[in-house]
């Protein structure tokens, strides 16, 4: 958490929250909020629906540490880089958890985001103010081994994008001449 609190942060707002969920209990009620969310997700991927149950995507009653992130109520406070941008709250938290993800990978442990969860329904069981905004749940561990590539393309789930197709030079869809990979 020192890691993710020393992220880079749009007016200096800070606008991370981070729940310690230490109680077997609550991580029970937990883990069963994102059970029902993955269960729906499921059903909406039709014939890829088993494939995907059969994933590992989370870790919530096996692991360490579990952390909930959240954007903290009264976001709307702070002005200073947000005026026209008010999303610069999230790109903050976002930052903070990139900081937690290479500290726990520095520190030999592995970290998971769960986005599996219905937002009101975390917002009521951690009871959360009404205008904050849950963003992740940090599953965080000793792991065995680390892969040498993400879950999802190892399983053929999906594929890295290659970059020179997401790079563009002046302007939108021109593509960069003499790119380096």
């Amino acid at each position: 958490m020192e890691a993710g609190h020393h992220a880079p942060s749009v007016g200096y707002m800070q606008p991370w929250r981070f729940i310690r969920i230490t109680d077997q209990a609550q991580r029970t009620k937990l883990h069963s909020i994102i059970d029902a969310e993955r269960l729906l997700t499921a059903e909406t991927l039709n014939e890829r629906s088993k494939e995907f149950m059969r994933l590992k995507i989370e870790g919530i009653l096996d692991c360490t540490e579990v952390l909930v992130v959240v954007l903290a109520d009264q976001r709307e406070n702070h002005i200073l880089g947000r005026r026209t941008m008010p999303e610069m709250d999230l790109a903050s938290t976002a930052c903070a958890i990139q900081n937690m993800w290479l500290t726990a990978r520095a520190e030999g442990l592995g970290m998971g985001w769960v986005s599996f969860f219905e937002p009101e329904k975390l917002i009521q069981l951690l009871n959360m103010p009404d205008d904050s905004q849950p963003i992740a749940i940090l599953c965080l561990g000793p792991v065995d081994k680390f892969d040498d590539k993400p879950l999802l393309e190892k399983t053929g789930w999906a594929k890295r994008e290659n970059l020179q197709a997401l790079v563009f030079e002046n302007s939108w869809n021109e593509r960069i001449k003499n790119a380096t990979k």
